[in-house]
């Protein structure tokens, strides 16, 4: 054999060994790698966990000198954990980190970096431009830093637990219990009371919060300070949207790594149609919500100015609460008296108009909305096209589906018809001595607030017991599914109604706009009426066993509103005992999530069998 060739096979033999050595090497590299930013990231978030809480402790507690130092030095080092974890991410896992971040990430991301100037430039004698340095060496820019990156770090480990495989009506359900409780050690802080408040009230006002409900034992006005109302504005619109509907926001706008499973989950939660239009559909919940909480502050703010007795600042943070709060469905006020108070009732008619539309959006449900602006765009898409000369695309036969019409005709139809009856049954009783353009104006408020709201422009205690009934009526129906209403939804009732009128008129199927609705529909919605029945008859039976001296009509009035998480009340709410108090944060618990959804998150499924069994009759007379 040549001598050469003899060479070349030795020669490559020894290439090909190197490679598999430097192979080995780096897979093992970046192994390690992987491990050490695993690591990292785990370490991020328990010193997020850390962060969160040394900045409550922080914002919550009065400190001494040395207190405040000592403070200061352990976010220091959580800042430090957080700019190691960055760094290495950009210089030894570059690829991923790259691929599974997106552009807010970066901000956030170069926002903390930033933050560490100070640390390794002291403060200048003469700076360069005085503005930036004010900005660059204050605690704004340090503590802001440290809230964004521990609120996106937080939020994407809540989002990776999504992936073992938890029942999503479970999770749900555990999203907001663990709210309730991180909401009641909040409200407890002594900055955030002006006198102190008790651990039940401030569970009872934590859960009313985060279920959307309104039911208060304490006044809102003269017990929470501006950072308590800041907290409680936080649990409410957490609570509205949803806190799984809020870290997925983070986690997928952040950084944009998820799994199928986590998609799927998420994609179920916020009822999207495709998994591709997950991320826009999130996007639109999010941005009509905050816009339409922006222009109710905006219009609030224009209504009132000057006529309250308020600053500025207050007048502002009065707009922002009270739009958040009836966008959210939410009826907590913080002004004394609330929407009855003199300084509105008789003097200031717009005001209540525009609550009126906050609360119909945030109860119309967000399917609705969703398809409403796809609707929309889609006809402005082909009349710029049309314009343009242009190619049209193809027009959908149906701009809205069924649910929509649905919804919006029950919803409508229900509000003309509670703001009719209280017009005649309340004008000579609550209503006598306003004038007729005020009468219709409370009218149409009252029949509005019952949905889910809580407000009292009018006293429920002097309604006619009719009126009540009515109310309680309007109350047990509810906003529409994934709203912000409570209520057993107006898709349930119209099911049920139309289920009924197949039954009358002997048809085989349920119809409704040339469209038959699913049997599992149908199921759903008398299940979810016959637990409504059941469980605010038990609730009702063991509220009245509990408050003997309280009258009936205020107990069944109370249940009703807590049931459904309306939040209206008769009075009785200040008048409760302990075990009564909790056992109402547990029915606003149960209507918030759904009672179907936590049963259907505890108790096992049974698994599919294709046996079928002879079927029977039951008479039903």
């Amino acid at each position: 054999m040549p001598r050469k060739f003899i060479i070349n096979r030795k020669t490559s033999a020894w290439f090909r060994r190197l490679r598999s050595r430097i192979g080995g090497a780096l897979f093992r590299g970046s192994r390690v790698v992987g491990v050490i930013a695993g690591c990292l990231m785990n370490c991020s978030i328990a010193a997020s966990f850390v962060c969160i809480i040394g900045l409550v402790v922080y914002v919550g507690f009065d400190h001494t000198p040395d207190g405040y130092l000592t403070l200061r030095r352990l976010m220091r080092a959580i800042q430090w954990v957080f700019a190691v974890n960055v760094i290495y991410g950009l210089t030894f896992n570059l690829r991923k980190t790259l691929s599974e971040s997106r552009p807010l990430r970066w901000i956030v991301d170069i926002i903390l970096l930033v933050s560490l100037l100070p640390v390794i430039y002291p403060h200048p004698e003469k700076p360069w431009i005085p503005v930036l340095e004010r900005i660059l060496y204050s605690g704004t820019i340090f503590y802001g830093a440290l809230t964004a990156y521990s609120a996106v770090t937080l939020s994407f480990g809540l989002y990776r637990f999504f992936d073992r495989r938890t029942n999503p009506s479970l999770l749900l359900s555990l999203s907001f219990a663990v709210f309730i409780m991180l909401g009641t050690l909040l409200l407890i802080l002594p900055k955030c009371t002006t006198g102190g408040i008790s651990l039940i009230d401030a569970f009872f006002v934590s859960t009313s919060a985060v279920c959307v409900t309104g039911l208060t034992p304490v006044d809102v006005s003269s017990t929470f300070t501006p950072l308590g109302l800041c907290i409680l504005a936080v649990l409410i619109q957490f609570g509205a949207l949803g806190v799984m509907t809020f870290t997925s926001f983070f986690a997928l706008f952040f950084s944009g790594n998820a799994s199928i499973y986590s998609q799927l989950m998420l994609r179920d939660v916020i009822y999207s149609k495709s998994m591709n239009s997950l991320i826009p559909t999130l996007l639109y919940i999010m941005a009509f919500t905050f816009i339409v909480e922006l222009c109710g502050a905006g219009l609030i703010f224009w209504s009132i100015h000057g006529s309250l007795g308020m600053t500025v600042t207050e007048e502002i943070i009065f707009s922002g609460f009270h739009s958040l709060s009836a966008f959210c469905n939410a009826g907590f006020s913080n002004l004394p008296d609330g929407m009855a108070s003199p300084l509105l009732l008789g003097r200031n008619m717009s005001i209540y108009w525009i609550m009126t539309l906050l609360i119909i959006s945030g109860s119309i449900g967000f399917p609705i909305l969703v398809n409403t602006k796809d609707a929309i765009v889609q006809e402005v898409t082909r009349r710029v096209a049309r314009l343009h000369h242009r190619p049209e695309s193809p027009r959908m036969i149906h701009l809205f589906n069924m649910n929509t019409k649905i919804v919006i005709f029950t919803f409508m139809l229900l509000f003309i018809i509670g703001a009719g009856l209280f017009f005649i049954l309340e004008y000579s009783n609550s209503l006598a001595g306003m004038p007729l353009s005020e009468k219709i104006t409370q009218s149409v408020f009252n029949s509005a607030v019952p949905r889910s709201a809580g407000f009292s422009s009018v006293s429920p205690a002097g309604f006619l017991d009719v009126t009540l009934l009515a109310v309680m009526f309007l109350m047990w129906a509810g906003g529409g599914a994934q709203s912000t209403g409570g209520g057993i939804k107006v898709n349930t009732l119209a099911i049920i109604w139309l289920n009924l009128r197949a039954i009358v008129t002997g048809s085989p199927r349920v119809t409704a706009y040339r469209r038959t609705i699913a049997v599992g529909s149908i199921r759903r919605a008398n299940a979810v009426v016959a637990i409504s029945i059941f469980s605010y008859f038990l609730l009702s039976f063991l509220l009245l066993g509990l408050e003997p001296k309280i009258p009936t009509r205020m107990l069944l009035f109370e249940s009703c509103s807590a049931l459904f998480t309306v939040g209206s009340s008769l009075g009785a709410t200040p008048l409760l005992s302990v075990p009564s108090k909790l056992l109402l944060c547990v029915a606003m618990f149960l209507g918030r999530v759904g009672i179907i959804s936590l049963l259907m998150g505890v108790v096992r499924t049974n698994p599919q069998t294709n046996a079928h069994y002879p079927s029977d009759s039951i008479i039903i007379n």
